[in-house]
């Protein structure tokens, strides 16, 4: 992708897209706080549109589309605690293009297979455990991680490696979360010994999936594109 249309193409490189997925975590957070500014006010589409610094023009197509793509990327983030598992696991399949559009990467699915055991394990710890904030942090962060990857091995040969990158970068920042809520859960006992190791198994292995594609990722951007 190149920002100058009177400069050559120039593909982007994962350093690129970081800055590109900040610059938008960054209007996510503007319109957040626009839409909780202005929520019951009556003119509020105009007032966030000026806040944003959206156009008259803009109003009728471009903004809807891009307030409905920050708002998807919120549900994805910041609510995504509050869904019921159904409706987590229900938007990473929709991420990933569902079953019957595109080839699952190993990696994918192992995280989507974690989602479904540790629902299941949660629920059989009873309501203590499974509403405790530590467990609900680690589901959080297992469908983030299922997220990301989905948007990661999309399109693993295609131009955008970069992007792949970026992509596989929040997936390991998700993975080392769920890590940490995963770490607090066993200092207080919340899982038996047997779904304990378990647990642990599959998160550094998801965790060790991710570093071992990034570091073969980086080795075709080189190959492809040289430094």
């Amino acid at each position: 992708m190149a920002d100058d249309p009177q400069q050559p193409e120039r593909v982007w490189d994962e350093y690129d897209w970081e800055r590109f997925l900040r610059k938008q975590d960054k209007r996510t957070e503007l319109y957040l706080e626009l839409l909780d500014r202005y929520g019951d006010h009556p003119d509020r589409e105009t007032l966030i549109a000026r806040g944003m610094g959206w156009t008259e023009f803009e109003m009728e197509e471009d903004v809807l589309w891009e307030q409905s793509a920050m708002e998807m990327e919120v549900v994805g983030e910041e609510d995504l605690a509050d869904w019921d598992e159904e409706e987590a696991l229900a938007q990473v399949m929709e991420e990933a293009g569902g079953p019957d559009d595109v080839e699952i990467h190993p990696l994918y699915q192992a995280s989507f297979e974690l989602t479904l055991w540790l629902d299941e394990a949660l629920s059989a710890r009873g309501p203590s455990v499974a509403t405790h904030p530590a467990s609900v942090e680690l589901s959080k962060q297992i469908c983030i991680l299922g997220g990301k990857l989905a948007a990661a091995l999309s399109d693993l040969e295609g131009a955008e490696l970069g992007m792949t990158l970026a992509y596989l970068k929040r997936a390991l920042r998700a993975a080392t979360l769920a890590l940490n809520a995963y770490a607090e859960l066993r200092r207080e006992k919340a899982f038996g010994r047997i779904r304990d190791r378990q647990l642990r198994e599959r998160l550094f292995a998801l965790r060790g999936g991710i570093v071992a594609l990034m570091g073969e990722v980086r080795v075709e951007w080189r190959r492809r594109h040289g430094g």
